[in-house]
């Protein structure tokens, strides 16, 4: 798989995973700076991987997946792109031989606005020139103005997580999660990038009666620690790294909540908060128009606060401490939503259904009209 483990990469995951029960065979095609092994056998999936040669505003570029994406792409019935990676676009739109198309569109480009005015040509013929588009909440839909520019070809499938992918845990693993991190402390998990916006969550932290844990490597990881030591709080945040899975599960099960800052819309769901959720633990996220705010149900399942707010942010943490009552029914509320809503089944299947209408209107001359986003979005 690609070389880092963000939310995007673990959503591409669980699509492999959970469409195999539905016949559906998967190949990734990944860039890196080290491809002493060109294809990676997973369970999930086969990972083919194409040299990275350059990296411009996080976007990976090669010159050898041209030909590697052609002899995926004559493989494959349809090929399912994750937006934004706008090299993805260039490959689709250069593709001399064309299969039924699909792209999540995990978010909209939000910092880089020079560049994004200088993509946006780019952007418009490739979702144009897709047969559907999937967002991942209706919350984000309702907000996007690309998503509601394409809505008569957006379907609405939140991401799922298949609980089986993680592991069971012993309790001697959590006993030595207990002995680094202690228990009952508030956690991130995610890559340290701007967006996550954990700035805003150590600027709430002097003073408080607990603790946080920070699981995740990533490009603001040193600047936040000089921030933690400025604030004279490094009793106060405990910097994991980058953390196996075990652990993180076993952190997962130690933690009082798990608390989301990010207040940009860079962060349009939060594989994070989905992951507290399926582990029962209670949800601290900000409002931003997000599908955070689809996983996270304000008074239900956690606490939503207003964005970029260290004050609203430690208020939050400071109920859910205070009163373990109440962050045990919302955890329990939280697991209850990730049930009904948010299983890798329940996603799996949806794009199963997805690729099979896509093969069958490539095998017909014209398909039945398709429900728009606003229409699912109401069921």
């Amino acid at each position: 798989m690609p070389d880092t483990q963000g939310g995007i990469e673990e959503v591409i995951r669980q699509v492999c995973v959970n469409t195999r029960p539905h016949g559906v065979e998967n190949r990734v095609l990944a860039l890196s700076p080290n491809v002493s092994r060109r294809a990676v056998r997973r369970v999930e999936a086969r990972v083919y991987r194409a040299h990275r040669d350059l990296e411009i505003a996080s976007c990976g570029m090669s010159l050898e997946a041209f030909a590697v994406y052609r002899r995926l792409a004559a493989w494959a019935d349809v090929v399912h792109y994750h937006y934004p990676w706008p090299f993805g676009d260039v490959l689709h739109l250069t593709a001399r031989r064309r299969r039924p198309s699909i792209v999540t569109y995990h978010s909209d480009i939000v910092r880089q606005r020079l560049l994004r005015k200088i993509y946006r040509p780019l952007m418009n013929r490739f979702l144009g020139a897709v047969d559907r588009i999937v967002g991942t909440s209706p919350n984000y839909f309702a907000t996007s103005d690309v998503l509601t520019r394409f809505e008569d070809k957006v379907d609405i499938v939140p991401i799922g997580l298949n609980e089986d992918t993680y592991p069971r845990v012993s309790e001697e693993a959590i006993d030595d999660a207990r002995r680094k991190y202690g228990e009952d402390f508030f956690l991130f998990v995610g890559v340290l990038r701007y967006y996550k916006c954990l700035h805003i969550l150590l600027d709430a932290l002097p003073g408080a009666p607990y603790r946080v844990v920070v699981a995740g490597s990533g490009p603001t990881e040193r600047d936040l620690r000089e921030q933690a030591a400025r604030l004279g709080i490094e009793g106060k945040v405990h910097f994991a790294g980058y953390v196996p899975d075990e652990e993180k599960v076993a952190m997962l099960q130690l933690a009082r909540g798990v608390v989301f800052p990010s207040y940009l819309r860079s962060e349009a769901f939060g594989v994070g908060l989905l992951e507290g959720a399926m582990y029962g633990r209670p949800l601290v996220s900000t409002e931003v128009g997000s599908g955070t705010s689809h996983v996270n149900v304000d008074g239900e399942t956690g606490l939503v606060v207003a964005p970029g707010s260290p004050s609203a942010l430690r208020r939050a943490m400071d109920q859910l401490h205070h009163r373990p009552d109440m962050a045990r029914m919302m955890g329990r509320n939280a697991r209850r939503r990730y049930e009904k809503l948010f299983t890798g089944e329940l996603m799996g299947l949806r794009y199963a259904e997805i690729y099979g209408e896509l093969t069958a209107d490539s095998r017909v001359p014209e398909a039945p009209p398709q429900a728009s986003a606003a229409e699912l979005s109401r069921r």
